[in-house]
């Protein structure tokens, strides 16, 4: 009770002093001492605030329509439902526009799709990297979303884990973060902030997955509405289909991020692989120090199974194909509760655009408000261009409380913004 009182006054603090700056550099997670869970923080609440600061760097540079960046430490539940940790990123904005929003304001829950085993690639340290040159339309959806006078949260979903690919982990880290950032101290109402989530590909996946389990794992939470773009909705079709095309460098990441909490799997997987020859361990979990850019670089167009002594039959293991098959299938694990827009690309080159219509046809069968768009143009990279500003646009009303969709809508598009097969 004490610590929550401290945290509840350093809130205060940091808010009473919005426009400060950090005064220091940021540093990889795994060099940051701030990076880490107090004692005793199991016996906190799920979404208690652990630690807070203003971000390193000068993010408010970066997104000059924030007027605050702070990083916040949270309680968070993994994909064994134990206690865990992450961080995640608030950006506030500089005016709030009381005729879109709330009284209270509005939250967007923006999942960046960081696609990496490597907690040193989170967006709470890239985004505050002296690297970080921004991309499209990352860089712009966030600054859009501040101009619209929405508090803008960037969890780390991953966790502190790296947990890359477990749906469980990703998606209870993206409500958690919410629960931390519906603070009365940051300026939101827990009870009139309208709250939606938006993510494409990789943070697609988070998205749907903390939709799906928002029922049951964060029933206090409501959640008006969740975007979800180029649908990664089945881990057995990413193994099947990115293998020997651009898209092959997820498959590394995939594999070393859903065993990440799993020791006796991740054991059987490092077992499993060729210590010597072109395509061997070494090079294989290279991919856990870097980016998903670099591990794209990397393993483009490589037959990733040919790392394996047994090529795909090494995946073939309980020990692989459970955690597959229970972080990695959407559509289990609950009903979600707030209207859906999903849009992906027909020629999806990552997972076949079937896998969507049917997570589609599932959740229409049980009611749930959905607003599914296939645009009939290019593939998975420029559907993230193709499909941004329908998807934005969809945002606006959810958050604006206008959005009057009922039922289920599936209808083909042709969106052709870009046209870039990657």
């Amino acid at each position: 009770m004490k610590s929550q009182v401290k945290i509840l006054a350093s809130i205060a603090v940091l808010v009473a002093s919005a426009t400060a700056k950090s005064d220091f550099a940021p540093l990889p997670p795994t060099q940051d001492p701030w990076y880490t869970a107090p004692r005793d923080y199991e016996s906190t609440q799920p979404g208690s605030i652990l630690r807070l600061r203003v971000a390193p760097g000068n993010l408010t540079a970066v997104f000059n329509a924030s007027s605050a960046a702070y990083n916040i430490l949270f309680r968070t539940t993994n994909s064994l439902y134990q206690p865990s940790w992450a961080v995640t990123t608030l950006l506030i904005p500089s005016h709030v526009n009381a005729a879109a929003n709330t009284s209270a304001g509005a939250l967007l829950s923006y999942q960046i799709p960081y696609n990496s085993p490597n907690v040193d690639a989170s967006p709470s340290y890239v985004l505050s990297s002296p690297d970080w040159g921004g991309s499209e339309p990352l860089n712009t959806d966030i600054q859009s979303a501040l101009r619209a006078g929405w508090y803008v949260n960037i969890p780390d979903f991953e966790s502190h884990t790296a947990s890359f690919s477990n749906g469980v982990t990703e998606g209870n880290t993206v409500l958690d973060s919410i629960r931390a950032v519906l603070n009365p101290g940051f300026g939101l109402d827990s009870s009139t902030t309208r709250t939606a989530l938006w993510g494409y590909s990789g943070g697609s996946l988070a998205s749907e997955w903390a939709a799906e389990l928002q029922r049951s794992y964060a029933p206090d939470l409501t959640i008006a509405g969740a975007a979800l773009g180029g649908l990664v909705s089945n881990g057995t079709s990413v193994l099947a289909h990115a293998s020997e095309q651009w898209w092959s460098g997820l498959l590394p990441g995939f594999l070393l991020g859903l065993t990440a909490e799993y020791p006796t799997a991740r054991s059987y997987l490092l077992s499993q692989l060729k210590q010597s020859g072109q395509y061997n361990a070494t090079k294989f979990l290279s991919v856990m120090n870097g980016t998903v850019e670099d591990a794209f670089v990397t393993f483009a167009n490589q037959p990733i199974f040919s790392y394996f002594v047994d090529g795909s039959v090494s995946l073939d293991d309980p020990l692989i194909t459970d955690l597959v098959n229970n972080n990695g299938q959407m559509g289990y694990h609950g009903i979600p509760q707030m209207p859906l827009y999903i849009y992906k690309a027909v020629r999806d080159e990552i997972t076949p655009i079937t896998d969507t219509d049917d997570l589609v046809k599932r959740y229409c069968e049980v009611g749930v408000n959905t607003l599914y768009e296939r645009n009939t143009n290019a593939g998975h990279l420029a559907e993230e261009t193709n499909g941004d500003a329908s998807a934005f646009a969809w945002l606006n009303e959810v958050l604006g409380g206008t959005y009057s969709h009922s039922g289920c809508t599936i209808r083909d598009v042709f969106l052709n913004v870009t046209n870039s097969p990657q």
